[in-house]
């Protein structure tokens, strides 16, 4: 069976998925449609056969595609979702799903009236490591977890400005958030404190927080707390997880997991690319209906959604805010 596929964005994530999709047995990249012609040209032209587009309804109107990749700015999202849910065309979308919670509450509403097959590209969940790392949990007692996403700051526009981004912890650090709830559980209540240090006076047009760390309870009874910052200089910097148990120290980043019982270290590899992965399950689901490989859909990243926002909210507020369904 063959597959055509359609592209939505001109950017990195949306010429990585690109590539691994070219690279499957009876899968076409299809379209490609960009906000400029020529950014969408030159994408295309990438791959053999591919057209390029500015206007989505324009998009889908001329090509039968089996499926959309949505890689666009959170601020973006919205009409897109809602144009597929009605066509009918399942998709897969890069995370977050929007800079707030409304857009993201209204979708999930369509497709529960409307359902069809989609994922959301939290990639992390497909990384080995993190796999193991949730047979390594079985048996134990998790206390606290302590989450970082700590680097400097991306140099495209709109992640500097918290109505196109929703700021860092909604735009990067939500991978975190979603690990703690895929490997310790969900989560109740958050306390939040932003601040602006550096990057406010040091470039222009930036009004996203640029320090900031939360308190999570969960509804297990664990504590976590997940702090990211963006003021570093390029190159320096680290995220991960660390979850702190009966048994031992599970400590999680992108390169490895180390497990530390006893004052024994073990360190663990993960050698797939997640990024192949769930593209490989997300196929697997247009091809077959089983959708089982599917390690974040929509209804459970609006969870992750719920608690990013949570966060915002309570740090404008100064107050604890309680995660509601």
């Amino acid at each position: 069976m063959s597959l055509n596929i359609g592209i939505i964005g001109t950017g990195w994530f949306s010429k990585v998925h690109g590539d691994i999709l070219a690279g499957m047995e009876d899968v076409q990249v299809a379209a490609i449609c960009g906000t400029s012609i020529e950014k969408a040209q030159n994408m295309a032209s990438a791959y053999p056969g591919a057209k390029s587009y500015t206007v989505l309804t324009e998009m889908l109107d001329a090509q039968k595609l089996d499926a959309v990749y949505i890689c666009v700015p959170p601020m973006s999202h919205g009409e897109i979702e809602a144009e597929l849910i009605t066509r009918g065309i399942p998709f897969f979308v890069e995370k977050p799903l929007g800079m707030n919670l409304d857009i993201p509450v209204g979708i999930l509403d369509q497709l529960n009236q409307k359902p069809l097959i989609n994922s959301v590209g939290y990639h992390f969940r497909y990384k080995e490591s993190i796999q193991l790392l949730r047979e390594l949990l079985q048996g134990r007692t998790i206390g606290m977890a302590l989450g970082t996403w700590m680097g400097d700051m991306p140099g495209v526009a709109w992640w500097r400005r918290q109505e196109g981004s929703g700021g860092q912890f909604i735009e990067q650090t939500t991978h975190i958030v979603d690990l703690l709830r895929y490997t310790v559980g969900e989560v109740a209540e958050v306390y939040a404190a932003y601040g602006n240090r550096v990057v406010q006076s040091k470039y222009e047009n930036v009004n996203v927080p640029d320090v900031g760390t939360v308190t999570l309870k969960l509804k297990s009874g664990a504590v976590a707390n997940i702090s990211n910052t963006c003021i570093l200089p390029g190159g320096v910097g680290k995220s991960g997880l660390s979850l702190y148990t009966d048994g031992g120290i599970l400590d999680w980043n992108q390169d490895r997991l180390e497990v530390i019982e006893e004052g024994v270290r073990t360190a663990f590899t993960s050698g797939n690319n997640p990024y192949v992965s769930e593209t490989e399950a997300f196929i697997h689901a247009l091809r077959t209906g089983d959708t089982s490989q599917i390690l974040s859909d929509y209804v459970d990243a609006v969870k992750t959604q719920r608690v990013t926002c949570a966060a915002l909210e309570s740090a404008l507020s100064g107050n604890p805010v309680t995660i509601t369904d």
